[in-house]
């Protein structure tokens, strides 16, 4: 018999801003435990030292997870030049010093157009990417390294916002914005920054601004859903499950259309885009209702690639 479920059904998107100094894991946890809800899951990690914006899943809205996932992601992050740590952020042990006072703008805006557009990015030993089922990072902390493939990634735009003499001992602090494709390593960039100017460097503070149609605006803190819990139900601060894709375009489908793509079957929709994902909505009256995703084939009809379960 399976086991039943704790907690209550509940279905939908909320952005959350993630504090400092826990893990999503954590957050996700905690978020759970507010609404009481039986299923939860978090789309793309940050770093326990990172906030910002991670939107989380609940119920069925974790089959679109994957779409977050695979989303493009803005950060603001600020870098310590002049000192390298082995994790590559703050959270880690020093490793090395250097004094950068001789390190200008001018010389970190060079070094910054090999971090912009195509790349390869090898990951930290301190990221969440497994080997052999087991994170990285923890094998860095047993001491372990593993050999990583470099991977393509893209970083849109890379732009140095500010900078500026951190301390009497010839460290340098400064501040990017970035706007990146998935599995991008933000502490990656930093610390390959630093070898490029040969002296080191490591993140002092991040901060994910956007995932995906998500943005900054749009989240809510965990004190504020502490607070709010007294006045009533937390399900008014979720967004629909539809807004996972809300990027997308959408396709409005009639009973007809529906019913057959509710059987797998690809159907051919007036006015659909030509090309790429979309957003598939099913008319109910005035309504369009969610019913999931699909792709536009080459011959120009829409199949079906993750749908919602019917009620």
């Amino acid at each position: 018999m399976a086991r039943r479920r704790r907690g209550r059904p509940v279905n939908g998107m909320l952005v959350l801003d993630k504090p400092q100094g826990i893990s999503s894991s954590d957050a996700v946890q905690q978020v759970k435990r507010l609404y009481g809800a039986q299923k939860v899951g978090h789309t793309g990690s940050l770093d326990p030292l990172a906030t910002g914006v991670l939107p989380l899943c609940f119920g069925q809205a974790t089959k679109f997870s994957q779409f977050l996932l695979a989303s493009h992601k803005k950060y603001w992050v600020r870098i310590k030049l002049g000192v390298s740590t082995d994790t590559g952020d703050s959270e880690g042990d020093v490793t090395d010093e250097k004094d950068a006072r001789h390190i200008s703008a001018e010389d970190v805006e060079l070094r910054l157009q090999s971090f912009r557009g195509d790349i390869k990015q090898v990951p930290s030993m301190f990221s969440a990417l497994k080997h052999q089922g087991q994170p990285l990072y923890k094998l860095a902390r047993q001491g372990i390294e593993i050999e990583r493939e470099a991977r393509s990634i893209t970083v849109f735009s890379n732009e140095l916002v500010d900078f500026g003499m951190s301390d009497d001992r010839g460290h340098i602090e400064i501040e990017l914005e970035i706007h990146c494709s998935k599995g991008t390593y933000v502490r990656t960039i930093a610390q390959d920054l630093g070898e490029l100017l040969q002296v080191g460097a490591h993140v002092t503070a991040l901060r994910r601004r956007e995932a995906g149609p998500f943005q900054e605006s749009d989240s809510v803190t965990l004190e504020f859903l502490e607070q709010e819990r007294e006045h009533g139900s937390l399900d008014r601060f979720l967004q629909p499950i539809a807004s996972a894709v809300g990027q997308w375009p959408e396709v409005v489908l009639t009973d007809a259309t529906s019913f057959y793509l509710r059987q797998g079957q690809p159907v051919l929709i007036p006015r659909a885009p030509t090309s790429g994902w979309v957003r598939l909505s099913e008319l109910r009256g005035d309504e369009a209702e969610f019913l999931g995703v699909g792709e536009v084939l080459d011959d120009g009809r829409v199949a079906p690639r993750r749908l919602m379960v019917s009620s």
